[in-house]
């Protein structure tokens, strides 16, 4: 059997998206470094080999919830299946394979919701989709160390430095690391010694998806649930310290309470979604596997409707996370699509899947005999305000599912645009 990376206690290749995220005037906001060069670019003082598409150029401030009229109402309530809009999704998936699900919501009109489904509860690797979850563990504790200041928050996650240490490796995929003074970029992976803020952090682990970076904001986040106000000062040291000498299964324990407990809060299940593990072996070496993870369309789209409700700890946090999900960059896969060109995307995707050559079946990239997942999450903004969210699972084992992917992605555009 040919395996490789270990990632939620299992060995997989590691195939994620690689794409930039954040709105592009971000900068003054976050102090991440790599939206100062998508800055200049559109300034007109770097150049590019690839354009941004015209839904990638809204400013942080034109980033909105949409339902946040209906903040109070319970999420199940949003799940009325549309006998049209169904009829219309059923067609689709004729003659392919059962192993595709998905959940959509048509949130055009936050007081006429349309919604459609097929094999929603089904449960999947969630991959690179569980990052996420890493985000809500973040945003969570940093709403309990400055419970009265949104501002104090932004400003511990654009001030703090971490370093990266073993819990950064090992990991494939690079991180962009753009030179203020010289204008240069970089692209390489993450080294033990790399130095990075908070919010740089949550930046590599949201827009190239890397594995490192996600560890790093989750070993943060533990960090914060440990120390709590004493977290804004702690030191390299001290973090240090305490990782030695606390027992690796207490560590365990409040590590998945960290990134678990505020989906359960949302009313979302641990069968409908949890993780279980971290990203990289380096953290294994501190902290253990328990519980194992698993995500389905309804589960994520529980999370969507409480996100655009900004229920998500809070409204202003609900809307940060939305901004992080932002896609400025190169488009892939579901978000490839070119019924989307003019539209506003907020996008995780993540691929993972498991050969075994030892059968003599076919594996290859994206095409795994033993596993094959491809997840993606997204919000559609249009600019006529046609807006909707889908949340697409599948195992489809020996094939290439990006190009059904995107397929499906034009298909569901025009289903649901068909009565605006």
């Amino acid at each position: 059997m040919n395996t490789l990376i270990k990632i939620f206690g299992i060995p997989f290749f590691a195939l994620l998206v690689m794409f930039f995220i954040y709105p592009i005037d971000g900068y003054e906001r976050t102090g991440i470094k790599r939206l100062k060069r998508l800055e200049l670019i559109q300034a007109g003082e770097l150049k590019t080999t690839t354009p941004l598409p015209s839904g990638a150029m809204r400013s942080w401030e034109d980033i909105h919830l949409n339902l946040e009229t209906r903040s109070a109402d319970s999420v199940s309530v949003f799940f009325t299946e549309d006998e049209q809009l169904q009829k219309d999704i059923n067609t689709l998936f004729r003659g392919m394979d059962r192993s595709y699900s998905l959940s959509i919501l048509d949130i055009s009109d936050p007081q006429q919701l349309r919604y459609a489904h097929r094999n929603e509860t089904l449960g999947y690797q969630p991959g690179s989709v569980g990052k996420i979850a890493v985000l809500v563990a973040l945003f969570d504790q940093l709403g309990k160390i400055y419970p009265d200041s949104f501002e104090d928050r932004l400003a511990l996650l654009r001030n703090k430095s971490v370093k990266a240490g073993q819990w950064g490796l090992t990991d494939e995929h690079t991180i962009p690391i753009f030179d203020l003074e010289k204008k240069t970029l970089v692209k390489r992976q993450v080294i033990a010694s790399d130095v990075f803020t908070l919010f740089e952090w949550a930046d590599h682990m949201m827009s190239v998806s890397n594995n490192g970076a996600a560890s790093i904001v989750w070993r943060e986040a533990l960090l914060m649930a440990a120390f709590g106000t004493d977290y804004p000062q702690l030191t390299e040291e001290q973090a240090t310290a305490y990782f030695k000498e606390t027992p690796k299964k207490e560590l365990t324990d409040l590590a998945n309470d960290v990134v678990n407990l505020p989906l359960r809060e949302l009313g979302i299940t641990a069968d409908e979604w949890r993780l279980g593990s971290f990203f990289t072996r380096g953290a294994n070496l501190y902290v253990g596997d328990k519980g194992g993870s698993i995500g389905t369309p309804l589960g994520l789209m529980k999370f969507l409707v409480k996100l655009e409700q900004g229920v998500v700890i809070d409204g202003a946090s609900s809307l940060e996370m939305k901004r992080l999900m932002y896609m400025t960059d190169r488009r892939i896969r579901y978000a490839q699509s070119p019924a989307l060109k003019d539209a506003a995307v907020y996008f995780k995707s993540g691929s993972l899947y498991k050969c075994d050559r030892s059968t003599g079946e076919p594996c290859g990239k994206y095409e795994g005999n033993v596993q094959n997942y491809m997840n993606s999450v997204i919000i559609v903004e249009h600019p006529d305000n046609c807006r909707y969210m889908v949340v697409l699972m599948s195992n489809v084992l020996r094939k290439n599912s990006a190009s059904d992917h995107l397929y499906l992605a034009s298909a569901i555009d025009k289903a649901i645009r068909k009565i605006y």
